[in-house]
């Protein structure tokens, strides 16, 4: 605790919100250590009225047997992430108690009041110095490195709230704790000592330089998202979806699959069996990029249903504040959130508690601010090292019913630029991923086009544009064969029928759980242009009088169909066979006339 510390008496308990009197010297966002028992609270309104001085706390953990007069201490510190080496591999809870090692102290359940230490403070790290003494630092500035795992190499940093100063005392290269004395920065006569750990407050962004526009993608290898629904490195998105629709594997292929350096995983307010997949598939997971263990580059941060209601906000922080962390290091990094619709609820329990005025379906007024603020810590920006870094923020959102138009899908709208909206008639039909062509859409096409027609194909964009007017075409039609039945569409209508079908089940479907489950963006480009080309050929062969039955026959769809199975050279051959197919052997001449 620090000198300013105080101690309060509890007057009220409703819930996970408590009421202490005596903190006179109390901020905003401070965290107090309630009760007996030491449970872990933050103050979130203060009340002073005459000789009272009530500060109102949400506590982190469960209240029950909490008891009016019990005493409440004040530490004179806000909610802070605890930052250097070791976060990667770790399984944290909301307010980052590292879940393994509460197991160890107190068993599968979690104690109440029970806290331990973020970070090893006894492990040593093999330290690079990367500046020499007498440098110029300043905020940001990476003085030293480590080698946290064998993916990644882990910058030590000035922390960003220290000023411009000269570096003294830099150790060595060698093997210390994060808690040892590695350097120390001289400004304005003072020294201010340096270690390999730092503090930051989890509700405040850490400082950037600028931030720049987003053109470059994430690839992700799905092809829904990659080819018809891309995401920026830099950019935000949702995924909205009601009950097993496939939120929750979609953000795992995210997580598992795109490629940035670091992914942070937040399940805030999930099921646990949910979560307890995450946690038992993740550390078993190959990193595709580099062979290693994935866990090697993923901080996960289980909150789960079950866990106290008030510490789904804090999680949510929590993780944005380790993302902000490995983007000051100069890395990309992938953050999911799974789901922004339980923090939201946990926002609404906390504003009944404290009797605010509800807005829209009981929600807080201010949950359209805080749902702004959350992602507006995503972008690629330049950090105060000078690097070009990102943070992607793709948050899940639980609609219940799956009625987009409830208050945290239509707020998380205002704020992203990319919308994958999951579809039930899809999911039961089981075509997955069952995102939604027809109501997702992406803002980021246009500035991201360059990308892909410098390091893809020319006519990548064109390509999708096509793609895309061919299923609204389908939308068009299925509408009329509802009506009247596929018999009597004529032949021409038929062939746009047959090609986005192609679309649909040969390009768009993909198995999260098979050899499929990550497709390159070349191969991607492959496969969507070859049933584009089969679509213009027919297309072209009718307007020619080649009967439409005679092209429904060709050996070439199974082909194309078996195309994503394929890989490496076996694709490469059976690519070039599809367009000899294509260009020989569709001649009007060949497969004959009416």
């Amino acid at each position: 605790m620090s000198s300013n510390a105080q101690v309060g008496k509890i007057t009220k308990i409703s819930g996970p919100v408590v009421e202490i009197n005596g903190l006179t010297n109390a901020k905003l966002y401070e965290i107090v250590k309630v009760g007996e028992e030491q449970l872990i609270g933050e103050i979130i309104r203060i009340n002073r009225t005459g000789s009272d001085h009530i500060s109102t706390v949400q506590v982190y953990e469960e209240t029950t047997g909490l008891k009016p007069r019990e005493q409440a201490f004040s530490t004179g510190n806000p909610l802070s992430a605890e930052l250097g080496p070791g976060l990667l591999t770790k399984i944290y809870d909301g307010i980052q108690r590292p879940l393994p090692a509460l197991e160890i102290e107190a068993g599968n359940f979690i104690t109440r009041g029970i806290s331990t230490t973020p970070l090893d403070e006894q492990k040593k790290w093999e330290f690079i110095p990367l500046l020499e003494n007498g440098a110029k630092i300043s905020g940001g500035t990476h003085f030293g490195e480590v080698k946290e795992s064998n993916v990644v190499t882990h910058k030590i940093m000035v922390p960003p709230n220290i000023g411009g100063g000269t570096l003294s005392n830099l150790a060595e290269q060698g093997n210390y704790t994060i808690l040892d004395e590695i350097g120390a920065v001289k400004v304005n006569g003072s020294s201010i000592p340096l270690t390999m750990k730092q503090l930051w407050p989890v509700r405040r962004a850490r400082p950037v330089i600028r931030k720049l526009e987003a053109t470059i993608p994430l690839i992700t290898g799905q092809r829904i998202f990659d080819t018809f629904f891309p995401i920026a490195k830099g950019g935000v998105a949702a995924i909205p979806g009601g009950f097993g629709t496939g939120k929750t594997v979609s953000q795992h292929q995210l997580a598992k699959w795109s490629d940035a350096t670091v992914v942070v995983y937040i399940g805030c307010g999930e099921r646990g069996n949910e979560m307890a997949e995450v946690l038992k598939e993740f550390p078993s997971l190959e990193d595709p990029r580099t062979g290693e263990e994935l866990m090697q580059r993923t901080v996960l941060i289980a909150n789960t249903s079950n866990m106290p209601v008030a510490a789904r906000e804090a999680s949510v922080y929590l993780g944005i504040t380790l993302a902000e962390y490995y983007r000051d290091m100069g890395l990309d990094v992938a953050l999911m959130a799974d789901s922004t619709s339980r923090w939201a609820e946990a926002l609404r329990e906390i504003s009944g508690r404290l009797e605010e005025m509800p807005g829209e379906e009981g929600y807080p007024a201010y949950l359209a601010s805080r749902i702004a603020e959350f992602y507006e810590r995503a972008g690629r920006t330049e950090t105060l090292s000078g690097h070009t870094a990102s943070i992607s923020a793709i948050g899940a959102v639980s609609p219940g019913g799956g009625d987009f138009s409830e208050p945290v899908t239509q707020n998380t709208l205002k704020t992203v630029r990319v919308f994958w909206a999951l579809s039930y008639p899809l999911a039961r039909s089981r075509h997955f991923p069952a995102i939604s062509w027809l109501e997702s859409y992406s803002l980021y096409i246009d500035s991201l086009s360059n990308w892909y027609q410098g390091n893809v194909a020319t006519d990548f964009i064109q390509l999708r544009e096509e793609a895309m007017a061919l299923l609204q075409k389908e939308k068009e039609l299925q509408e009329i064969v509802q009506l009247i039945g596929p018999d009597a569409l004529p032949d021409s209508e038929k062939i746009v029928l047959l090609s986005a079908k192609m679309i649909r089940e040969d390009f768009l479907q993909q198995n999260a759980y098979s050899d499929d489950s990550f497709c390159p963006l070349e191969k991607q480009y492959e496969i969507l242009k070859l049933i584009m080309q089969f679509y213009y050929k027919i297309r072209d062969n009718y307007n020619s009088g080649v009967p439409f039955d005679k092209m429904t026959s060709l050996s070439i769809l199974n082909d194309i169909a078996k195309l994503k199975w394929e890989f490496d050279e076996e694709f490469n051959k059976s690519c070039k066979s599809c367009y000899d197919f294509i260009q020989n052997k569709m001649e009007p001449d060949i497969l004959g006339h009416e």
